[in-house]
């Protein structure tokens, strides 16, 4: 299967009073065509600064420092951010879902007129053929009473159909890859599934590629065909999900999978284990592993050497750390 994303030593910082914030410091991966990919990790390991990234979405005081975006044949980062290049793939050939889509949709807009812009610019709709496929693209994504309700406004939705509309305005152009950052994170858990069940069925109709950006290990863990794992800007493990979560290598993942509850499992019968410690300060990196104070399988090595770079530790699995801890 032939690559459709290809992120090569990506970096972006900020600059501030205090210092250089590293957010991305280094960040490689890749998305195959019709893949669904989990990235995760704790908050503010740099998963949201490399999406944005690579949509080159950054806003002052961040910028992209160096290293090389492909997607489908095209290096993204030659294009200036709000370059015709860049705008005629944002929207078109790469979206976004981003987490909260009550701050995302625009508050003095009708829902029509958020999703057919989108389709005028990039479809060259007519305003009618626009409006009918925004009811159309409504009525998909399960909206009831789709073309009364496309003239309603933002807050006449409830935060689960407005997570809808996000989906729609997704999908709207048949994009080749979505990212979707977050994207259950202020909806219960019933609604929590049905998005989910959504977007897994809509990127399989239209053949797309599906990146989850997310702290929650159980989503990725049945939707996502491949996983990466981030820890203060950087990739420390990658591999297929059912390999991850039934072998993971590094001492983060395995700190990750034992935070959370299993399905199945009766009260008291298994303890949450918390990762002790926070992550280190972006502005002042140590020379080491940066998860090293949180570590309870660090060896010798590991408080001399430098961070390593992600290696080879089976079938496409791959890990960033000196320390070998399979089987334990």
């Amino acid at each position: 299967m032939a690559s459709l994303l290809e992120v090569e030593n990506l970096k972006t910082y900020f600059k501030t009073e205090y210092g250089l914030v590293k957010a991305a410091d280094g960040v490689s991966f890749s998305i195959d065509e019709g893949e669904i990919v989990g990235l995760v990790g704790e908050s503010g390991c740099g998963k949201s600064v490399s999406i944005l990234s690579v949509m080159q979405l950054i806003q002052t005081p961040g910028e992209i420092m160096g290293g090389t975006v492909k997607f489908d044949g095209q290096d993204l980062l030659k294009y200036k951010a709000n370059g015709p290049e860049m705008r005629a793939i944002r929207g078109s050939k790469m979206t976004m879902i981003f987490q909260e889509p009550m701050t995302s949709l625009n508050p003095v807009l009708t829902i029509c007129r958020q999703l057919t812009e989108t389709l005028e610019l990039h479809l060259q709709m007519d305003k009618q053929a626009a409006r009918e496929r925004a009811i159309e693209l409504l009525r998909m994504v399960g909206v009831p009473d789709a073309p009364s309700r496309v003239d309603d406004y933002p807050h006449q939705f409830s935060g689960g159909m407005r997570q809808r509309v996000m989906i729609a305005m997704a999908i709207s152009c048949n994009p080749k890859i979505i990212f979707a950052d977050e994207p259950t994170t202020a909806v219960d858990v019933t609604t929590q599934a049905q998005l989910l069940e959504l977007m897994k069925e809509l990127v399989m109709q239209h053949h797309a590629s599906l990146v989850i950006v997310t702290h929650n290990l159980g989503v990725v863990a049945r939707y996502a065909q491949r996983i990466y794992v981030m820890y203060s800007g950087r990739i420390i493990e990658s591999g297929l999900s059912d390999d991850i979560f039934e072998n993971p290598r590094h001492p983060y993942t395995i700190g990750l999978l034992n935070s959370v509850p299993k399905l199945g499992e009766r009260h008291g019968e298994r303890k949450l284990i918390p990762i002790e410690g926070i992550p280190p300060n972006l502005i002042s990196m140590p020379p080491t592993c940066a998860f090293l104070p949180r570590c309870t399988h660090k060896v010798e090595r590991c408080l001399k050497d430098p961070w390593p770079s992600l290696h080879a530790v089976g079938d496409k699995h791959y890990i960033s750390c000196y320390a070998d801890i399979k089987g334990k």
